[in-house]
């Protein structure tokens, strides 16, 4: 069975997050039997304090991923969140937008997305949307305890991401298998962000990811 690496981007600033993240990063893998393996950020070892070498790290990831999860809950999005979710997009990798939160927001009309138009209408991505209270209350009615309710809401936000992740993965890339293309933009991303992220990826990244994307269909 092929495994298929999920970045997932989100808020990760308190306790709600952290464990809400985690919660539903287990979910899918389980859920999955294995085909997605999130790659959640605050699981990640951090060698250094510094700065730019988390971003770095966190960067390094979303490009090594093979699609990623981006979660755009709040009246306004995560701002690390989006810098992630434009680097996926820069290098055509396949993507699902979640958004759980019941609130509206944003500057589209009343069918457009529920954020800012400038992170809408990019291709290989996915839109799950729900109302979170409403899902929230149907995995209460009749939970025995919190744990119960917290298995049943996970389990079935996962079952609807992992749909969405199947469609995604499938949809064609943008860039037609142009190897030339390919590499020069995954060289320049490891360039462009400065502060040493290109040594921090080191030789030979490049390559490997590539080599890895286009065994599993993805480039």
């Amino acid at each position: 069975m092929t495994t298929y690496s999920v970045y997932f981007a989100g808020e990760l600033f308190d306790h709600k997050h952290l464990i809400g993240n985690a919660n539903l990063a287990e979910a899918i893998e389980r859920t999955s039997d294995g085909r997605y393996a999130c790659v959640v950020p605050h699981h990640l070892e951090q060698a250094t304090g510094r700065a730019v070498d988390i971003r770095n790290q966190d960067l390094k990831q979303v490009m090594a991923c093979d699609l990623g999860l981006f979660n755009f809950d709040g009246t306004d999005l995560d701002s690390g969140t989006v810098v992630e979710f434009m680097v996926a997009k820069f290098l055509d990798i396949p993507s699902v937008i979640l958004r759980s939160d019941f609130r509206s927001s944003g500057d589209q009309d009343k069918d457009g997305d529920a954020w800012n138009l400038m992170c809408s209408f990019y291709p290989r991505v996915s839109v799950l949307g729900f109302n979170a209270m409403a899902w929230y209350q149907e995995a209460r009615d009749g939970a025995s305890d919190v744990a119960e309710c917290s298995v049943r809401l996970y389990s079935r936000i996962a079952d609807a991401v992992i749909e969405q992740l199947d469609a995604v993965r499938a949809e064609p890339p943008v860039a037609e298998s142009d190897e030339e293309r390919i590499r020069a933009l995954y060289e320049w991303a490891t360039r462009f962000p400065g502060g040493g992220m290109e040594g921090f990826c080191g030789p030979g990244f490049v390559d490997d990811l590539i080599e890895s994307k286009r065994q599993k269909g993805l480039l």
